[in-house]
Formats: C-alpha cells, structure tokens, sequence
C-alpha cells in the first residue's frame, strides 16, 4: 500500500540528471522522476551546464539525444549558476531537493530564497562520502535556512544530527529503478563475471585487486570491466589478469549487460566499509533488481537492508571470493536461488517506488502534502 495524496510541484537541482559519468545518483535520481511523474506530480530538474559529469559524458561519446532515447519524456534545464533567476526557478515549487554536489554558492542562494519567505519545503540531499572524508567542505555548506537533510544511510543521516548541521534528517536510501533494472531472459551469454564501476580515487585499488583482479586471473574466467577513471596502471593490471576493458557504460545500458554475464561482485569503497557501514552504493541494488548472482566483498549491512548468505554471497577475503565464485558458475541451482532471492528483496524493500513513498511521508510531515485516500500499487510494493 501507498499514499494517494494531491498532486506537488517539485524543483530538483542535481548536479545532473542527463549524464551518469561518474555520477551514481542520476541513476536514482531517475527513477525517483519517473516514479514522482507517474503518480501525477510536477517535475523541474535543474543541472548546470558546465558540470563535469555532462561535459565528461560529452567528451567520450555520450550524447543528450541517447538520454532522451532512454528516458522519453524526462527534462533537465540547464543553468548558469551566476545567472539563475532562482525566482522564476522556485515559482510554484511545494518541495525543493538541493544534492550535495550543486555549488555552495547556490546551496547557500536558495537557503536564503526560502529564508525570504519561500512557501516550499527545502531539503538537502546527500549521497556521498564528503562528511566523513572531507567534513570540512561539508561543515562550509549553508543550510541554515533547509528543513532537514535526506542522508542515503542511518549512520549519515546521525553524523548530520550529532555535527549539528541540521536540525531534522531522514535516512532516505537509493534504490532500483525497476522500470529499467529488471531481467531480461533468453539473452544470449557472453560470459562469466561483469563488473560496473569506476576505479575510483584510490579508495579500493587494493580491494578490486584482491577481490576481482586476481580470482579472475586465478579461475581463467571471461571478465569485462565498464567504468571510467581507470589511470594507465589499472589497465594494465585488467589486461594482466584478463579481464577485457570496455569503457565507459551508460546506465540504462547495464540491465543488457547483466543477463548476459553469469555473475557480478561488488567492491564497495574504503570510507563506507570504515566510516558508513549500511550504505552500499546503487549497484547493488540495480544488479539484483536484474536477478544476476553477486558475491560481495566484505561491508556491514547495519540497518538490515538485505538478506547477506541469502540475497547475495559475501566473501570474507580473496581466497574466498576465488572459491565462491567457483561455487556459483559451478552450481545452476545456487546461482538460480541467489537471483532469485536477490530480486524477491528488491521488489519487497528497494524499487524507486519505495523511495518515492518515503519522500511523500517526509513531505506530509513536513506540511507540503495532504493524504487523500489509500491506493493498492503493483506487485511487490508494500
């Protein structure tokens, strides 16, 4: 069951929803347009024009017109920061969403909006690692005037509460866009292990080496990489271990992908395995809403999220991961209730919907939105 309420006004700035260059949060973000447009509310997405992600989707290939393709029907405005005349932009808005990667100028801009008398709920989106890893330029940010902080983890959404740096904060989890992330049968395979990701900066090297360069290499399987951000030394530790490097992969590129490969793993960062336990990032949940197996390396699952020995396999170190992922190419049966089982927890806990009703409950609790009647929605959403 979910909410039926009165049709809102939101205006999302993001750093972009047109691009997914490094950028995991316009995966959700997304989903969540979809979902809110759906239900019949009103949508503005605001995205600066020269932001990396865009202008680095540009550059390897990536068009505006691929987006559209993917996503009919979904709009980001672009804008000049200097230049945005954030009366017009606000005009009419019930609820305000500012991510934590918009310019803090801009942040600070819109505080002071809605200081002046805006009629919108503001909120503060955070997705990252930044108030752990570089509190600083966190503890900078304006938001004084914001009525709270939607944080995608317990532990982060308590770090803005113990900082003082918000006075209200809801833990709001990302999740599948199960539009888009879902199986695909009958595709033809192509081979064992597929991992999406990023190198990153330095934050997993050692991790990816031990938990899927090296049981690739030691098991001879049929492995490709799509990611970006891979300095001249990772690929050569891919080609070393035979794992084949295809790039950069748009997002909505990923479900294909995925039936198509055996299996997948997941290596998540040093600061959430250390400093945000119960915080995976989106690819765990856009894998198993695409019932593909997963082994992960080790992270603590701190407020329940998933079923781990159940949804997915967790391998304590390498020589396990080498063994588990022997185990599940090796055992149809296994591989077929990881999915499975995987895929029952996306759909049960974890789809944009989900998300999407928990924004509502926050928004009514806040004042913008009024409950109207109970409305049943689709299968496996509760």
């Amino acid at each position: 069951m979910h909410t039926k309420r009165d049709p809102m006004r939101f205006v999302l700035f993001t750093h972009s929803l047109v691009s997914c260059w490094n950028h995991g949060n316009a995966h959700f973000l997304r989903g969540v347009v979809r979902e809110l447009t759906g239900r019949g509310h009103a949508v503005r997405v605001f995205e600066p024009a020269d932001g990396w992600s865009r202008s680095n989707m540009l550059a390897d290939g990536g068009s505006e017109e691929a987006f559209r393709t993917a996503f009919p029907g979904m709009e980001s405005q672009t804008y000049d920061p200097a230049a945005l005349d954030l009366d017009a932009a606000l005009d009419g808005a019930d609820v305000v969403l500012v991510h934590e990667w918009t310019d803090p100028a801009l942040v600070a801009r819109i505080g002071r909006h809605r200081a002046r008398g805006g009629r919108y709920r503001l909120l503060f989106h955070d997705t990252h690692h930044r108030v752990v890893s570089k509190p600083e330029e966190m503890e900078a940010l304006d938001l004084s005037a914001y009525d709270g902080v939607l944080a995608f983890g317990e532990v982060l959404r308590q770090r803005y509460l113990d900082l003082g740096w918000a006075g209200r904060a809801w833990t709001w989890h990302e999740a599948a866009d199960t539009a888009l992330f879902h199986p695909i049968p009958d595709q033809p395979e192509e081979g064992d292990l597929v991992w999406i990701g990023n190198w990153g900066d330095d934050e997993r090297t050692a991790e990816l080496h031990e938990f899927l360069l090296e049981p690739v290499k030691a098991l001879k399987l049929r492995a490709v990489v799509h990611g970006v951000r891979y300095p001249d030394a990772a690929l050569e530790a891919l080609k070393g271990a035979g794992i084949r490097y295809g790039g950069w992969l748009p997002n909505h590129r990923a479900p294909e992908l995925f039936a198509r490969h055996r299996l997948t793993v997941h290596v998540p960062r040093r600061p959430y395995v250390r400093a945000l336990p119960g915080i995976p990032t989106i690819r765990v949940f856009e894998a198993l809403a695409c019932g593909i197996p997963l082994i992960s390396a080790p992270w603590l699952d701190a407020e329940g999220l998933f079923r781990p020995g159940t949804d997915f396999l967790v391998a304590r170190n390498g020589k396990a991961m080498v063994e588990l992922i022997r185990l599940v190419l090796n055992c149809r049966d296994l591989a077929a209730d990881l999915a499975r089982n995987g895929l029952e927890t996306i759909r049960r806990r974890h789809t944009c919907a989900h998300r999407v009703d928990e924004l509502l409950a926050v928004c009514e609790e806040l004042g913008a939105a009024q409950s109207v009647q109970s409305l049943s929605v689709g299968e496996g959403i509760v």
